[in-house]
């Protein structure tokens, strides 16, 4: 099983919002939404594998304003999972690390983040 929660630097929350990834030295953007999203990075479920340790172009549009975060970032894993709806095809659970981040992207980020995680403090 796949422990790499437990090592995380930044906390995470559940938190859907569209995303479009670019992977680099291609011209194909995919558009999906995040699992879920943290300070240093995000996890998305694609229809395809975009290959461990790719570089991709990220543009992530936050519910906090009209500016979306653009950043790089490397898949750091990849999950391959069966599309229950339909037999024999494949869905892959993508975690992205961001890099080359602006530090006022990255707060914004954590500002979500913190948001989600005491609504879910409070709501208990």
């Amino acid at each position: 099983m796949w422990n790499g929660i437990n090592r995380r630097k930044f906390p995470r929350a559940n938190y859907k919002c569209v995303i479009t990834i670019k992977k680099r030295l291609t011209a194909k953007n995919i558009s999906t939404h995040t699992e879920n999203l943290g300070a240093g990075g995000i996890c998305v479920l694609l229809k395809e594998d975009l290959g461990l340790f790719q570089g991709v172009d990220l543009e992530i549009t936050l519910e906090d304003s009209n500016m979306p975060v653009k950043c790089g970032g490397t898949i750091v894993w990849v999950v391959k999972k069966g599309e229950p709806k339909q037999k024999g095809s494949y869905l892959y659970d993508t975690g992205i690390e961001f890099i080359d981040i602006r530090p006022e992207d990255r707060d914004r980020i954590t500002a979500v983040v913190d948001m989600i995680l005491k609504k879910k403090v409070y709501s208990k």
